[in-house]
């Protein structure tokens, strides 16, 4: 059976952040994981966590400025310092929170950019942060994202990701592959899925084409689950999606497919 985490930043708006823990153990989450955690201490976190029995699964690294526009900075030229102390902040809220994994975001392509000069940023940030996740144990996570949400958005594809994971080398360096980027980009899922297993950690499910609980829209969520059990996935499966129920009790009510996967 697979392993779900709720992901605290989508799961549970009706809840100020740090009630969401709760709100997701009651609904039966044994692990959480959430976007970008740093504006609320990573000790208060660590509480909400061991008061509810939780396990912190995964975090995103500061993705740069988003107010402005940034949706990550590792493939950025001219932003390494930048991103280098991001990677120190996210290894400090990773320890603290009991979490093994950190997902680091590419970014975006801005005008003019030349995309062999990201391309090379990319890597040698990919070199530099996994060895220094690589000395706390830690693992990190590269994650494809689709060009509707995130126009210009540098990393797209399962193939793109894999072929960064081999050159840079690292064993600590892995893939997240969220099924619903993965089917907007390219679809195949399921031979998507059974050619990169053995770099992929972590999967993050939403229906599509709406980004809402994963028993609506194209996508045949059963048979994607019984298709990790069969080929033996042992991450967890982030629940990454927005409520199509609003209000009060709203995330709750959407969790009817939840239910048989329920511990």
């Amino acid at each position: 059976m697979p392993r779900f985490s709720a992901n605290l930043s989508t799961l549970y708006p009706e809840h100020p952040f740090l009630d969401r823990f709760a709100a997701a153990r009651t609904d039966g989450f044994l692990a959480v994981e959430c976007q970008f955690p740093y504006d609320v201490p990573a000790e208060r976190i660590a509480t909400c966590l061991r008061q509810h029995g939780l396990t912190q699964v995964l975090i995103n690294a500061p993705p740069g400025n988003l107010a402005a526009g940034d949706r990550g900075i590792a493939a950025l030229p001219g932003r390494e310092r930048e991103f280098a102390t991001s990677a120190e902040l996210a290894i400090s809220y990773a320890l603290t929170l009991g979490c093994k994994q950190v997902n680091v975001l590419a970014g975006i392509a801005g005008a003019g950019m030349d995309k062999r000069q990201m391309r090379a940023t990319y890597v040698e940030n990919l070199k530099t942060a996994s060895a220094r996740f690589a000395e706390h144990g830690l693992d990190l996570l590269i994650e494809p994202i689709n060009a509707r949400d995130f126009p210009n958005y540098f990393l797209n594809t399962q193939a793109d990701a894999h072929t960064f994971v081999e050159e840079v080398g690292a064993p600590n360096l892995r893939m997240q592959m969220d099924f619903y980027h993965t089917q907007i980009v390219e679809g195949d899922i399921t031979t998507k899925f059974q050619r990169y297993q053995r770099y992929i950690s972590h999967v993050q499910i939403a229906g599509v084409p709406g980004r809402n609980e994963p028993d609506t829209g194209e996508l045949n969520y059963p048979y994607l689950f019984e298709l990790l059990d069969r080929l033996g996935f042992a991450g967890w499966v982030g629940c990454e999606y927005r409520p199509s129920r609003t209000g009060p009790g709203g995330t709750s009510a959407g969790l009817g497919w939840f239910s048989r996967y329920r511990e």
